[in-house]
């Protein structure tokens, strides 16, 4: 097998840290927090980490491996959805109390799942696209600018896609205007403030696996997932 058809460790536990950071957003997001004037749901806490990680593939292993995680990430997402409505359709014991705030935080409303699941894929695939050419055309310079560049691409696609086909007709127009922009801008300023330490880790993984990669000359068809 080529070595670029492999994975190392590296690429392992970042895989497995971001299929974990979607799963835990998507089960966070059932609660709304307010900080002041500013209402977000609590899986603002989690989902940018995925946006760095994608940075971080996107940047070490190149696009055609960041697909691979994207569609990974997809798949668990859209299991842990399938096993809780399945979870939620079985019978509750008699004796057990639980069942209102379990159904509510794993009831999946479908329209808000659909949207969480088609958000994700848009939003995950335009910050690697972004990333991968950002590279080619700067040479491999201006890390932070590209992560940055790439976040806010991913980011916006990601919310104007969600919002409305989540919450269309149940919040008026320029509620969801502000939702998208405030969730933009604080994800953006998420990955801005955590920067330092992306920078770190990515010299770090590609000084020990020896893997800096340039998407040059290959596909960015989205289905193309065989491709390594």
């Amino acid at each position: 097998m080529k070595k670029e058809n492999l994975v190392s460790v590296p690429f392992m536990v970042l895989g497995i840290v971001f299929c974990v950071c979607l799963i835990a957003a998507n089960l966070l997001e059932t609660k709304v927090v307010q900080i002041g004037p500013i209402t977000v749901t609590a899986g603002l806490i989690v989902f940018p980490i995925s946006y760095i990680i994608n940075d971080c593939i996107a940047e070490v292993w190149g696009f055609r491996k960041a697909r691979l995680i994207i569609w990974m990430g997809f798949l668990m997402n859209f299991m842990v959805v399938a096993l809780g409505k399945i979870a939620v359709a079985l019978p509750g014991a008699p004796f057990w109390e639980g069942r209102e705030g379990f159904d509510f935080v794993f009831g999946f409303a479908p329209r808000i799942a659909a949207a969480s699941l088609i958000a994700f894929l848009v939003g995950s695939f335009i910050n690697a696209y972004v990333m991968s050419k950002m590279k080619i055309a700067s040479h491999g310079k201006n890390f932070s600018l590209r992560a940055v560049v790439s976040t806010i691409a991913g980011e916006s696609a990601d919310s104007i896609i969600f919002f409305p086909l989540a919450f269309g007709g149940l919040i008026p127009g320029n509620e969801l205007i502000n939702l998208m922009i405030v969730q933009v801008v604080l994800k953006t300023l998420y990955e801005i403030i955590i920067l330092p330490a992306t920078i770190r880790v990515v010299s770090y993984i590609k000084r020990v696996d020896d893997s800096d990669v340039y998407d040059d000359n290959i596909s960015y068809n989205v289905l193309k997932i065989k491709e390594i």
